[in-house]
């Protein structure tokens, strides 16, 4: 008989809220009719992250509309998932009208390479749903315990291989879709989505979701696709990822890397950033087998007692990635190769034109926090919307939350620049090397965990850094800086050069000493420190920096080698 003690560990409640949903319907359609409240249930509000939307409440008027016994503020936010973030321009120009309707008009571009509309009021959800699948987009899995948006490096015809790389990327997301029926009933009438597409190989007994099963998987599950020697995906940060190997101009297949992520929680030293290890070769007509079977893999051994320890990476860690390579091997039913010799020298993205090897062009535009609003200093929206309008090719989303105009023929590219220049969005050509390489998580007001501020705070930051930077010389000098209002991750802030990681409110943990390429975590420098203290830790490491730095030795490197970073820092229990 078993004691107690030694009986399986309790699941965490959001399994049980799985199991009992009816594969993601829950009460759903229930909360929706219900007028009397601007939110749904608790239990829902789990179940409608797999179909693409968060409930969220303005924070800003919390306190003023507690003291008026008002309820809070809520609306809700829709992530549209876009493999590779190709987006085409009748599916932009949908978005920006959808964006009219939300509570900050904002079109915003996240870190994979997907849209999000902020602001959306219950009454308004179905409708924006049903429009973007209307314009053969989904947000259906953009959240929750599945496979998320698939990422895949956003260059077009950046080498030969692109749109072969960009291909795999798609059917991996495709394969990965739930396949229930519920996305189709509660937001479609029915209808069946255009996006989904029948799983050929065996993944398992279940009738309804066959790869999945009734509840899912333990928590979110990242895969990227990555070009070298381009790693502006951030492949090592995901679960999964596949780095294209390509010899005398063809592909021939991926390494594969495993256990990746992002996420900690403040004192909790079992928690860490982590970067994923290379562990095989896959040739390209494997790819989808190899990226299901690591996701049964995660499905069968992942942590479902534990939320903050149900990551794929946490997996990996206990488990081994020798084991998890064994293991693929045996579910795939035949040996994998051994990696191949790869080099990535850059995560940040390319901007101003550049030629394709088809004979079009792509103009890379920095987009300062990936929000596309119009202000009357800048009005980008519009200016999106005019190239919208007009464009014959279609768009990126990068992973660094900007965008590309790609696939622009010779004739057009003087009517693209006027518009961009006419609209304010060539600050590409102003904007520093620090601003440049930013990224900031939304944070607050809508952000629910947000322990303090980042998108909104990040720019001032940068604004005080570059005065500093000027004086140093160092005004063009790419270094990649990020910032999150919490310890979640969401910016990828642990492969920042310099990185705010919010602890409370006005106070940020500070981390140094990742690498250019993103292939070295950061460390923690100080913590809990206001922005003044900010300021004054980095600005004389800036200038020793300008100083003392070797050719071409970038400032995360610097750090290093001038041991501001010990490995013995406390807090430091990330894993390289």
């Amino acid at each position: 008989m078993i004691s107690e003690s030694q009986s399986a560990p309790k699941l965490h409640k959001n399994e049980g809220i799985k199991a009992g949903s009816r594969y993601l319907r829950g009460t759903i359609l229930e909360g929706l009719a219900d007028t009397s409240t601007g939110a749904i249930s608790a239990d829902d509000q789990q179940l409608t992250k797999f179909h693409g939307v968060y409930q969220q409440d303005d924070r800003d008027v919390r306190n003023q509309r507690r003291k008026h016994k008002l309820d809070k503020a809520y609306s809700f936010l829709a992530r549209i998932g876009l493999p590779g973030g190709v987006c085409t321009p009748k599916q932009w120009i949908v978005m920006d009208e959808l964006a009219n309707f939300c509570a900050f008009n904002t079109l915003k571009l996240t870190t994979r390479q997907a849209f999000q509309l902020h602001g959306i009021l219950k009454g308004n959800l179905k409708s924006t749903i049903n429009a973007c699948n209307e314009a053969a987009m989904s947000t259906l899995a953009a959240c929750g315990d599945v496979n998320r948006n698939t990422m895949c490096n956003p260059n077009p015809f950046a080498s030969e291989v692109h749109a072969e790389v960009q291909a795999v990327a798609e059917a991996i997301d495709a394969h990965l879709k739930p396949q229930t029926s519920a996305f189709a009933e509660l937001w479609l009438d029915g209808k069946q989505v255009g996006l989904d597409y029948p799983r050929s190989l065996d993944c398992g007994g279940d009738a309804v979701e066959p790869l999945y099963g009734a509840t899912y998987l333990p928590r979110k599950f990242k895969i990227a696709v990555a070009i070298p020697p381009h790693n502006d995906v951030d492949v090592f940060a995901h679960c999964l990822g596949f780095i294209a190997i390509v010899e005398s101009g063809k592909l021939i297949g991926f390494n594969i890397s495993v256990g990746g992520g992002m996420g900690m929680t403040h004192g909790n030293e079992s928690t860490f950033p982590r970067l994923a290890d290379v562990i095989a070769f896959c040739t390209p007509d494997q790819v989808v087998a190899v990226a299901e079977k690591i996701v049964t893999i995660q499905r069968d051994h992942g942590n479902r007692s534990e939320r903050t320890h149900a990551r794929f990476k946490y997996t990996v860690e206990r488990l081994g990635s020798e084991w998890i390579r064994t293991e693929l091997e045996k579910r795939l039913g035949q040996p994998l190769e051994d990696a191949k010799a790869f080099e990535f020298t850059s995560s940040s993205d390319r901007y101003g034109w550049t030629e394709g090897t088809n004979g079009k062009w792509n103009l890379g535009l920095f987009i300062e926090g990936g929000r596309i609003v119009d202000r009357a200093e800048s009005p980008l929206k519009s200016g999106m919307l005019a190239i919208a309008k007009m464009h014959t090719g279609d768009f990126r989303l990068t992973a660094n939350q900007n965008v590309i105009i790609s696939n622009v023929d010779e004739a057009d590219k003087s009517a693209i620049d006027a518009l961009v220049t006419q609209y304010k969005l060539d600050r590409y050509k102003t904007a520093s090397g620090l601003r440049r390489n930013q990224i900031a998580c939304v944070s607050l007001p809508t952000c629910g965990l947000a322990l303090a501020e980042s998108e909104r705070y990040l720019p001032s930051l940068v604004s005080e850094l570059e005065v500093i930077m000027e004086q140093a010389g160092l005004q063009e000098d790419e270094i990649i800086i990020r910032s999150t209002g919490c310890p979640n991750g969401c910016g990828r802030p642990y492969l920042g050069e310099i990185a705010l990681v919010g602890k409370v409110p006005g106070k940020y943990n500070l981390y140094l000493g990742a690498s250019f390429s993103g292939q070295r975590l950061n460390k923690l420098y100080r913590s809990s420190i206001t922005h003044e203290e900010i300021i004054r830790e980095l600005k004389p490491i800036l200038i020793e920096y300008a100083k003392e730095r070797h050719d071409g030795e970038r400032f995360g490197d610097f750090t290093i080698r001038k041991n501001y970073i010990k490995a013995t820092t406390a807090g430091n229990n990330f894993h390289q």
